[in-house]
């Protein structure tokens, strides 16, 4: 009897951990199901690191970063409210970890003023001349406010809605939208020089 009850219970996790649905993942995992945390991270780990890539630009921060995501997304799914997709929570945890982030580097040059001054004011001029495109954006992406630079990212990288975005950012959808719009102009003249390298 308890045999067929074990074999149940197994059959039903995997029943679980199959499914393309990150509320049951959750409530497995709140449930004491760490295997369902697991799932869950390994399903959404690249997205993370993605969005933290492009947003920082700084390819040596990503994996400290995203572990820290990931510590706090542990710690603090047991007070999710499935009231929004679990992505929309994710990453709005991403890019408060990405401001801080920003905040430290900034709070950082404020205190040492000198160090790398040459490479913090022209980072796609340096070391390397034959930039790829992908590259080049990157490095001026990474020269937007923050303000404009993470939504942004995360529409035209990450595909969210202009609603996602919001709620993401605890900002109205109008704003989103005009500082999107900014963001892509101001984009569009920084890339005006290098056209001729960007065809």
């Amino acid at each position: 009897m308890s045999d067929n009850k074990e074999k149940t219970e197994v059959q039903q996790q995997s029943a679980i951990l199959s499914l393309n649905d990150d509320f049951a993942l959750i409530r497995a995992f709140n449930d004491g199901n760490e295997s369902a945390f697991r799932t869950l991270v390994n399903r959404h780990k690249e997205k993370v690191r993605n969005l933290i890539y492009v947003t920082i630009g700084n390819a040596d921060a990503v994996d400290d970063i995203s572990q820290e995501v990931f510590i706090q997304v542990y710690r603090k799914l047991k007070f999710f409210r499935f009231e929004s997709q679990f992505t929309t929570w994710l990453y709005t945890i991403t890019v408060n970890k990405c401001r801080d982030h920003i905040r430290k580097i900034k709070l950082r040059s404020f205190f040492s003023p000198l160090s790398h001054e040459d490479d913090t004011q022209h980072p796609a001029e340096h070391h390397k001349p034959d930039f790829d495109i992908q590259e080049i954006v990157q490095a001026k992406i990474a020269l937007l406010p923050t303000k404009l630079r993470i939504p942004l990212v995360l529409r035209d990288f990450e595909g969210l809605s202009y609603q996602e975005i919001s709620e993401t950012l605890g900002t109205e959808v109008g704003t989103v939208k005009s500082r999107i719009f900014r963001a892509r102009e101001t984009l569009k003249k920084m890339l005006q020089p290098l056209q001729k390298e960007l065809l």
